[in-house]
């Protein structure tokens, strides 16, 4: 293991005695008694291990036991993280600088000490299929790519008409419809489609057809359905037992959620009843929506776009990162409304009469 200062925290000096770990305060560790460590910062970068530290202090001319004193007081502090030799694998370089933010954002927020190693192997790890090719779908697709994820495959319908921000920025006609029992369908056999990426966004296995072992399709780790009101898809992928996160923006509302968890949360079938209970008319609504997908406009400007997808992207990282615990949208939706900016929970309990706690 090899002694690092908390990536993304930056060292100052308060005076000559006292070095602070980071800026503001909710982050920032100060420690005193630290006159002449500023050799042993430079060296914390996560190349060395605890001895190499050591040794190489003490060829720049620094005590020994003094600097073995400040790594002690450093890593009691909490200002250390302590790197694993192969944290990066066989990433290239390019990657490597390219994730190294996201990892550091990881650590901090959730407190763990090996600088993001774990996240960046589950990450790696994760396939996840988008379906729907909408404004917000191709955010959606394009966010997790830089985040690390290693497999992501965009399928489905396009809402996005030629000549649009999403479509430009793609610059590939969208992918033909696929529905249940497709043999593109996500979450079940058949031939994968990429949104096409830029080289230098592309991770370990993001090149290679989507297979396991024995060369089987590979199972996706979540379907994220962007702008979906079929309900054919999610039902499959419950029966299936694959995880999926509805996601939706339209007439300057956006929505996240729920996360379905087969067999452990609410489905959409579940909100669905939970809304025909309190308006009568909505499965005939909701059937009129499923066939006019795609009519415009959809009211979703860029910023909303944006934002639904950041919060989209922020619950399937969750997902991923905390080995699929996202409690904001399990049970739950986000929503926003425009103009405002702050988003809400709505409660979505699991419906007695759905039953599909049972069936998954």
């Amino acid at each position: 293991m090899r002694p690092a200062l908390k990536p993304g925290l930056l060292p100052v000096w308060r005076n000559r005695d006292t070095v602070q770990i980071g800026i503001d305060p909710r982050r920032a560790v100060a420690l005193t008694g630290m006159r002449g460590a500023d050799t042993l910062l430079r060296l914390l970068d996560g190349s060395r291990d605890r001895a190499q530290v050591l040794a190489a202090a003490s060829d720049l001319g620094m005590d020994a036991a003094a600097a073995d004193h400040v790594l002690s007081l450093l890593t009691a502090a909490g200002a250390l993280s302590d790197l694993p030799a192969g944290r990066y694998g066989t990433l290239p370089a390019g990657a490597r600088a390219r994730l190294a933010p996201e990892l550091a954002t990881a650590a901090l927020a959730r407190g763990d000490a090996d600088g993001g190693a774990r996240t960046l192997a589950r990450r790696q790890a994760a396939c996840v299929r988008v379906h729907g090719a909408s404004r917000v779908g191709l955010s959606v697709a394009g966010m997790l790519t830089g985040a690390g994820i290693g497999l992501v495959i965009s399928t489905g319908p396009t809402a996005a008409r030629p000549g649009s921000a999403g479509a430009e920025r793609r610059g590939s006609a969208a992918p033909p419809p696929t529905g249940p029992g497709h043999p593109t369908d996500p979450g079940l056999p058949g031939p994968d489609r990429r949104v096409p990426r830029a080289p230098a966004s592309r991770l370990a296995g993001s090149g290679r057809r989507a297979t396991g072992a024995r060369g089987q399709p590979r199972r996706p780790s979540l379907v994220v359905l962007a702008d979906c009101h079929r309900r054919e898809l999610p039902a499959l992928l419950a029966m299936k037992r694959v995880p999926h996160l509805a996601v939706s923006a339209s007439e300057a509302i956006g929505v996240v959620g729920p996360l379905v968890v087969p067999g452990r949360s609410a489905c959409l079938r579940c909100l669905d009843l939970t809304r025909a209970e309190r308006d009568p008319a909505w499965p005939l609504i909701l059937a009129q929506l499923s066939a006019q997908a795609g009519a415009d406009p959809p009211g979703c400007d860029t910023v909303l776009a944006t934002m639904v997808a950041a919060q989209a992207v922020a619950q399937t990282l969750a997902f991923v990162d905390q080995d699929g615990q996202a409690p904001a949208v399990i049970n739950g939706t986000l929503e926003l409304v425009l103009p405002g900016w702050q988003w809400r929970r709505r409660t979505w309990p699991p419906h007695p009469q759905c039953g599909c706690r049972y069936r998954a």
